[in-house]
């Protein structure tokens, strides 16, 4: 898979420039942007073609996405890829330094959710559901859990692995898995964040689950919503 640096046209626009030695100024040149982020957010699990980030930034004109794609190029964030045959189809990646701003992101995220307008009820794509888990997650308690745990939602899977009192992520299946989810990520926070009944079938909108039931609700006590700021 051969990686290829995406450049703007010479007649696009100069990105804005604080002239400030802190570090902080410089990564908002990077990220400022509106949208940035988020894009970074839809890539940190791997690689997106262009219709999925859109599909999960609501919202974002393609003209915008294209824009904020150029510039995280030229920031060294972000690299197009062509994938090998039988898909040949081109996705957007992270870079490895990229990457190294997910704990940034997930740190912003268990932050800004403690504030009253956060609102937990809005639009979720699966990549955000998979990383608020790492950011909210009790590392106390699962320090005393081991368990692999497939999420399917709607044309993504996902396998979440608790191990040493840490949740890693990855995109894709994994075979025999101790819990399996399915459903969408509303029916997620109504399961992991609003304490609804564990249902096998998915009733009351939760997710549908197969494994034993004791180690799922263990699964589930994992993960809170911090609490708002006076």
């Amino acid at each position: 898979m051969q990686s290829e640096k995406i450049t703007r046209r010479a007649s696009a626009p100069r990105e804005r420039r604080y002239d400030d030695a802190c570090g902080t100024a410089l990564a908002l040149e990077f990220i400022g942007e509106r949208w940035s982020l988020l894009i970074m957010r839809e890539l940190v699990f791997g690689p997106r073609r262009f219709g999925e980030i859109r599909a999960n930034l609501p919202g974002i004109s393609a003209n915008v996405l294209t824009q904020r794609l150029v510039s995280l190029g030229e920031a060294g964030i972000v690299l197009r890829h062509q994938l090998p045959s039988p898909a040949n189809v081109q996705v957007y990646d992270l870079t490895e330094w990229g990457r190294q701003a997910a704990p940034l992101m997930r740190d912003m995220g268990r932050w800004a959710a403690r504030s009253p307008r956060h609102d937990p009820l809005l639009f979720m794509s699966a990549a955000s559901a998979m990383m608020s888990l790492q950011a909210l997650v009790d590392h106390r308690r699962a320090a005393e859990l081991s368990a692999s745990v497939a999420f399917h939602f709607p044309g993504e899977d996902f396998v979440v692995t608790v191990t040493g009192g840490e949740i890693v992520v990855n995109r894709g299946v994994v075979e025999a898995p101790d819990i399996t989810f399915t459903g969408d990520t509303m029916a997620m926070r109504r399961t992991i964040y609003g304490k609804a009944p564990l249902a096998k079938d998915g009733a009351g909108g939760t997710l549908a689950f197969a494994g034993a039931v004791d180690l799922t609700q263990s699964f589930v006590d994992l993960f809170a919503l911090p609490a708002k700021t006076p």
